[in-house]
């Protein structure tokens, strides 16, 4: 049975409770906060292995949470699930560039919950290979330090870009990762460049993977994220 820590921060008490009994019923230790400043102080207390976080609280709403939690030393590596309230894709983007993991969008089934707290836990518990390190990832093995991808044991020719993006998306299979986070990631931030020209890598990546361009998901409204 899982004995990871959920910290559950949402200001709505039938939400809450639907999601500290099925959450308990999965066997996670669940520890509760009504607002913003609660669960801050209850996520650098008790540092829990996941906060779902609903976005719309009084005060200080999910978003200004999110990045003080990313902001604190100790705090900073939990894993962060954002409540959003009918799947708003501009509240997703926000979320997400702000340093969430994954999203549920409100009304949501017990059984959506449960998958998401597990997936998220089961991707951070991973470890993230090493930048050096190469990466094996369905059929496609990628050696950083050889600019090299090979699809079979064949050598794919990628620009320099296409590279940074498929490496950037393949060491988190299953994250959805927004236009402006593969912007910072590949060029740094600041880097001045539209993010619709991540659609362009995209599509050029997509187009010499053949039948593995389909590994590469559109997120519609958010981004996109390498198949897990």
């Amino acid at each position: 049975m899982a004995r990871e820590l959920v910290l559950v921060i949402e200001d709505d008490a039938d939400i809450r409770e639907l999601a500290r009994y099925n959450l308990a019923r999965e066997g996670y230790r669940v520890i509760e906060a009504v607002s913003g400043e609660e669960g801050l102080e209850l996520a650098r207390k008790q540092v829990p292995d996941i906060v779902l976080l609903d976005l719309m609280l009084p005060n200080m709403d999910g978003l200004e949470v999110c990045k003080r939690i990313r902001s604190e030393d100790e705090a900073s590596g939990i894993s962060i699930v954002m409540v959003t309230a009918k799947g708003e894709e501009s509240d997703i983007v926000a979320g997400l560039e702000v340093g969430a993991d994954d999203y549920i969008a409100k009304p949501f089934s017990p059984r959506v919950l449960i998958a998401r707290v597990r997936a998220v836990l089961r991707r951070t518990g991973q470890t993230v290979a090493a930048e050096n390190d190469v990466l094996k990832v369905h059929n496609l093995v990628i050696h950083p330090a050889r600019h090299e991808v090979l699809m079979d044991g064949k050598p794919i020719e990628l620009t320099a870009t296409e590279f940074r993006v498929l490496q950037y998306l393949a060491r988190r299979p299953g994250w959805v990762r927004t236009r402006y986070q593969i912007v910072d990631a590949v060029h740094g931030e600041e880097y001045p460049v539209s993010d619709r020209s991540v659609d362009v890598q995209i599509a050029g990546l997509r187009k010499k993977l053949g039948q593995n361009g389909k590994l590469i998901e559109t997120v519609h409204g958010v981004g996109y994220r390498f198949k897990e």
